[in-house]
């Protein structure tokens, strides 16, 4: 099976970032429903504190398709609603080496 990973990266609106923040938090809490991924985090900019990034690792492409398709993590996605300037960048990635983590 091969793993599959990602990089999103989110804009917050205007005056939200604190807002963002909260709801980064709770599709974290989240994704304790999704067995499959196995790495999921969000981080801040150093550079522009408004831009944040999530990087997530799937145990395969399969799991992706079934992200957020459960109750808990439907509402934090919702929550988000009118705290990013637009729509996130995805950019998927296949896996290469990872100290800590079996590729």
């Amino acid at each position: 099976m091969t793993k599959l990973s990602l990089i999103a990266k989110l804009t917050a609106a205007e005056g939200k970032i604190d807002e963002l923040k909260a709801a980064l938090g709770a599709l974290i809490e989240a994704s304790d429903e999704e067995p499959e991924l196995e790495v999921y985090s969000a981080h801040q900019s150093q550079d522009d504190p408004n831009v944040f990034y999530f990087f997530e690792l799937y145990t395969s492409a399969d799991s992706l398709t079934t992200h957020g398709k459960g109750d808990r993590m439907k509402a934090a996605m919702g929550a988000m609603g009118g705290l990013l300037a637009g729509r996130p960048e995805v950019t998927l990635l296949d896996p290469v080496v990872a100290k800590g983590l079996d590729l």
